[in-house]
């Protein structure tokens, strides 16, 4: 009876840490990687670009700031937890909406909507050990423009 006991109090104990690693693994402050990112075309790349993600109360909160294409400072932020539904985005005209879905304890995809439309997905993959993130989006910009960008972001 006690071996049972020991056994489901381990599997219990690791259901319960597991989310709780994996906001670890997410969180932190990323800096883009011009060198090691593609921009596809490539005038879109931005002069830079910093992310903070914070785990918060269940969710994951998103502060982004950087300098665009055209050289104008950038800073949008939103947070959500994975469920898939929209949440409001402030201080980005790209996009009004993002919906996050984790799709495992290392990735998780971001849908973005402006006014109700999507406009882009994103798929984020961290590193094991926790130093990189590589950020894939697809979409297609204001001016109709179709993009595929791949940012890599070092902790």
């Amino acid at each position: 009876m006690q071996r049972r006991m020991l056994v489901l109090g381990t599997i219990v104990l690791s259901f319960a840490v597991s989310p709780a690693f994996a906001a670890d693994v997410f969180s932190g402050t990323w800096k883009l990687n011009l060198a090691k990112s593609k921009y596809e075309p490539a005038n879109l790349a931005p002069k830079s670009s910093t992310s903070k993600v914070e785990a918060i109360e269940g969710r994951l909160k998103f502060t982004n700031d950087g300098v665009n294409a055209a050289g104008a400072a950038t800073h949008n932020e939103w947070s959500g937890t994975f469920d898939g539904k929209d949440n409001p985005v402030t201080g980005d005209p790209t996009r009004d909406t993002a919906a996050l879905k984790k799709i495992d304890d290392y990735t998780y995809e971001i849908t973005n909507k402006k006014a109700g439309k999507v406009v882009s997905t994103s798929r984020t993959a961290y590193s094991r050990d926790g130093k990189t993130r590589t950020l894939t989006t697809q979409g297609t910009n204001a001016q109709g423009i179709k993009f595929n960008h791949t940012q890599v972001y070092d902790k």
